[in-house]
């Protein structure tokens, strides 16, 4: 679900975007493990990418993603979506105030379908924020094979408060 123009910035200050990139790059440990990477943030959609490597596979005779970097990479971005989704709802602050919110973020419900086996060097992640309350985030998230091929979908909840 697109917001309104008018009540969402077109894009966030390059402030925001690096504090924002160091917490989910570096500060989450666990995305580094991953190799995710964000290559896109934006009020409402974020993007990232995961690059094959030999500690991700789940099945050896197939060299195919294992299932649960799938699910924790949507997870994170879903989590993500939802951080933009907070910034921009507060763009009245300044960024490093922004940056402060994200502390009692957390995941509450997760669902993952797995559509198609994830091969491939390469792969594409996108989330968006369907609603934002005040305590409670929903989010749709999708995991993209190289040449754009829908492999999982996610759909997640995150408390906020």
């Amino acid at each position: 679900m697109t917001r309104p123009a008018t009540t969402t910035p077109a894009q966030f200050e390059d402030e925001f975007v690096a504090g924002l990139r160091a917490i989910f790059e570096d500060k989450i440990l666990f995305n580094r493990v991953l190799g995710l990477k964000i290559t896109g943030l934006r009020p409402e959609v974020v993007t990232g990418s995961i690059a094959m490597q030999p500690e991700l596979v789940g099945h050896f005779s197939h060299n195919r993603l294992h299932g649960g970097v799938i699910s924790a990479g949507l997870d994170a971005m879903g989590g993500l979506a939802v951080m933009a989704a907070i910034g921009a709802r507060h763009m009245d602050e300044p960024p490093a105030q922004r940056l402060l919110r994200f502390g009692k973020l957390g995941t509450i419900d997760l669902r993952i379908d797995y559509l198609r086996p994830a091969i491939g060097e390469r792969f594409q992640l996108r989330a968006e924020v369907l609603r934002l309350g005040s305590r409670v985030a929903s989010t749709r998230m999708e995991f993209l094979g190289p040449e754009g091929k829908l492999l999982s979908s996610g759909a997640g909840a995150y408390i906020i408060s």
